[in-house]
């Protein structure tokens, strides 16, 4: 494999293609700790760091690795091997403790604290998590290197449900095969939340995907099968397997609590064909035009704070993991090759056959799709009430570098986008903001939160009427950012209007800080918003700063005492997925704090 050697093993060649994309992150690792071994060499030896004693006990250097769970039986395996081994590092020797964490909640508790965790290195089972723990960059930082393993996303079924549908003969896109589920209405989906789950999330992404391939409609696709999986959702990856029919019997079959059909990555069809029996197994139905990967980046955290020996042995653990040996004992718990190179035993064991389209690796979606599709799922899920609050300074006018176009010309053609994404059951409303707009007030309500779907007078629906409002908005000249009384002002009367059972939100957008001296100052804002916060009925504030005059961490310190928090878009084009992100991360936030 050699894919975690030293940075030397992946000079260029002289083709002028230099390093392979998927590897120079592993360059970049590996260069650093290269750097800090170098720097702490001559120390090390005078301290007599570089022991090379017979005796491990005595200087063996600790490692804590936090591994998803489906990954961490594999990796403890070859940790205790090299235990076992006593493999060094730089002649001492390489104790690694590895601890199963849920990829999700490591992800979050980097992203929102800024103490370093116990554990130096972390495998979660996607990129996704990694993007995810970066956050707004006020957290612990993480360096992602390349895969130790892959495992591709499939639809799993119990074998008269994947009869029914002509398995194995029959493939199917994930578009065909979703549709082919919801029409049948005799194959029971289930699925982990997408918001937990980088398998679910995935194969939701790739269902809207291929349907917008097919000539449909792919955010109709995408909302139709969020409101399926919804009604058979488990909490993570590992419940779902509980909720399949059992044994195949009829009882079970017939049981409209269990599921027939999964959605499920290839290792866990593995695991669970492993300790089941006949009618107990899986059918795999592998998705024509190729499956995404869950692709276990080996991930640094706190690279900074690592100490010289933790480095040595981040770096050894790493290259380890690529070995023929530790490769193979990965196979042997189901998973693939960092290359996605499918191997017949696995595929096998795992619930696969030929025609179905094992081999095929699909390109995993980029972060700006999963990030729109979570959005897509939170909203559709739990409908949203949304007062959205428009900045209509005199420098909304201040023309977009590259485009040609004001920066509220070219928020309200984002806006218009984004309410595209919202359902018919979706509230949103709309103020504008700047100084004195009505009287002494900064704040103007120009319409009010109604169901989207809801028919106004005059003809058309709610979500028309809004829409034209959005692209009637217009910078007021000479207009001052009167942010602070606007925000309070928002936030009240959206609490005055909850609406239980749905997301409410304020969504701030301003291109600038505060300019009326005669508002409420900051301090006594965050103050006054403390205290009337109510988690019983949580109202997080959606703060985005657009522009690069806008000051984010401004807005975050205000928006993070309701729950909420700041985001930065330098080209409002970038306004209808920041909106899908905040959304996602406050529903996110509010969930955690529920449990």
């Amino acid at each position: 494999m050699g894919r975690h050697s030293l940075p030397d093993d992946y000079a260029d060649d002289g083709s002028g293609g230099g390093t392979p994309p998927r590897r120079r992150r592993t360059v970049v690792i590996a260069t650093t700790l290269v750097l800090a071994i170098a720097g702490g060499t001559a120390v090390a030896a005078q301290g007599g760091l570089l022991s090379f004693s017979k005796s491990c006990a005595d200087s063996a250097v600790q490692l804590s690795v936090a591994v998803s769970p489906d990954l961490a039986p594999a990796v403890r395996a070859v940790a205790d091997k090299a235990r076992e081994d006593e493999v060094r590092t730089d002649g001492r020797c390489l104790y690694v403790s590895v601890r199963a964490r849920d990829s999700y909640k490591v992800a979050e508790s980097l992203s929102r604290d800024t103490r370093a965790p116990d554990f130096q290195v972390w495998l979660p089972d996607s990129d996704l998590w990694v993007d995810r723990a970066k956050g707004t960059g006020d957290g612990v930082p993480v360096t992602p290197g390349d895969s130790v393993a892959t495992s591709p996303v499939t639809l799993a079924m119990v074998p008269s449900a994947a009869k029914s549908l002509g398995w194995p003969k029959k493939t199917y896109t994930w578009a065909e095969s979703t549709a082919a589920v919801m029409e049948s209405g005799k194959v029971r989906l289930g699925a982990a939340d997408p918001a937990r789950s980088a398998t679910a999330l995935m194969a939701l992404a790739g269902i809207g995907a291929s349907s917008g391939k097919d000539g449909g409609d792919s955010d109709t696709r995408v909302a139709e099968t969020a409101k399926l999986l919804a009604q058979r959702m488990s909490d993570s990856d590992a419940q779902v397997l509980d909720t399949l029919a059992q044994n195949g019997s009829g009882a079970e079959q017939g049981n409209p609590r269990r599921n027939q059909a999964v959605l499920l990555s290839e290792q866990a069809a593995f695991a669970h064909n492993a300790e089941s029996s006949g009618g107990g197994k899986l059918d795999l139905f592998y998705p024509k035009g190729g499956a995404p990967l869950l692709n276990y980046p080996y991930t640094l955290v706190n690279e900074e704070g690592m100490s010289t020996s933790e480095s040595r042995a981040a770096l050894r653990f790493m290259t380890l993991l690529s070995e023929p040996g530790p490769q193979a004992v990965l196979a042997k718990h189901g998973f693939r090759n960092a290359d996605g190179e499918a191997a017949p035993e696995v595929v096998s064991a795992a619930g696969g056959r030929k025609p179905q389209p094992y081999a095929t690796a699909a390109r995993t979606p980029d972060a700006e799709a999963l990030q729109q599709t979570l959005g897509m799922w939170t909203i559709t899920v739990q409908s949203a009430r949304l007062t959205t609050v428009v900045d209509a300074s005199g420098s909304m006018a201040t023309i977009v570098p590259g485009r040609g176009q004001s920066r509220m010309d070219v928020t309200k053609a984002s806006l218009i986008q984004a309410l595209d994404q919202f359902t018919p059951n979706d509230e949103i409303g709309l103020w504008e903001f700047a100084t004195s707009l009505d009287g002494n007030k900064d704040y103007r309500r120009l319409v009010p939160a109604a169901r989207l779907g809801d028919p106004v007078k005059g003809g058309g629906t709610h979500r028309q009427k809004l829409s034209a409002a959005f692209a009637a908005l217009q910078p007021v000249p000479n207009g001052a950012t009167g942010l602070y009384d606007t925000i309070l002002a928002s936030y009240k009367d959206a609490q005055a209007t909850y609406v239980k059972g749905k997301f409410n939100a304020v969504v701030i957008l301003t291109d600038g800080s505060n300019q009326d001296d005669l508002s409420i100052s900051r301090s006594a804002l965050i103050a006054e918003l403390r205290r009337i916060a109510d988690p019983e009925r949580p109202v997080p504030l959606l703060a985005i700063a657009v522009g690069p005059e806008a000051d984010r961490e401004e807005l975050d310190e205000v928006a993070k005492v309701t729950g909420g928090g700041g985001y930065q878009v330098i080209d409002p084009a970038e306004i209808q997925m920041v909106i899908l992100q905040a959304i996602m991360t406050a529903g996110q936030n509010g969930n955690a704090a529920q449990e």
